[in-house]
């Protein structure tokens, strides 16, 4: 029971980030960017750092959050010597993971993009980290495939990538965190 309420409540937030995503009559995205796909929706810290474990992050990895919304994930990485990149097209979310990363005492370990996940250069990441919806992530696929060099580790919490079976599935408070990592054959 406690399961289905939990895909109840991530149906009904995906529904609401594509409501509450769409543009108002007349209003136009700042500086050309588009609007956030979904709302800002903040990952537990018990699946942070589970996802972090998963993707077996060390201070010799890049991390980027694609969707990073308050920089918890790139932040929680930075705390492990990782360095870290968040990409949010929201300005808003971009100035609190700034904020965050500062509070927290990683600025220097950390960077966070006001851009486009789908147009940034994601090539530097050795772990990607998703909470996006099941169409995002398929979108974002053929750019993973094509940037991303063979041994970066993906870890998305929630939602798969369709036909690409996962190497890993853990959950977390019934929540599901899912394992992939870049191979030569990828996307082939």
């Amino acid at each position: 029971m406690r399961l289905v309420r939990l895909l109840a409540g991530v149906a009904v937030v995906a529904v609401a980030g594509l409501v509450l995503a769409a543009p108002a009559a007349g209003q136009q995205p700042a500086a050309g960017l588009r609007r956030p796909d979904v709302i800002f929706v903040p990952t537990a810290q018990n699946v942070v750092d589970a996802m972090l474990e998963m993707a077996k992050v060390t201070k010799n990895d890049i991390v980027y959050d694609l969707g990073c919304g308050d920089g918890r994930i790139v932040i929680a990485a930075a705390k492990l010597g990782a360095r870290g990149v968040g990409i949010d097209i929201d300005p808003q979310r971009i100035k609190e993971a700034r904020e965050n990363a500062k509070t927290a005492g990683v600025e220097d370990r950390v960077q966070f993009l006001e851009a486009d996940l789908f147009t940034t250069d994601i090539s530097e990441a050795t772990v990607v980290t998703l909470f996006l919806l099941p169409s995002l992530n398929l979108k974002l696929q053929p750019k993973l495939f094509k940037e991303l060099k063979p041994g970066t580790r993906i870890v998305s919490h929630v939602f798969d990538m369709g036909d690409w079976k996962p190497e890993q599935t853990r959950e977390v408070d019934y929540r599901s965190i899912f394992l992939w990592t870049i191979s030569a054959n990828s996307g082939k």
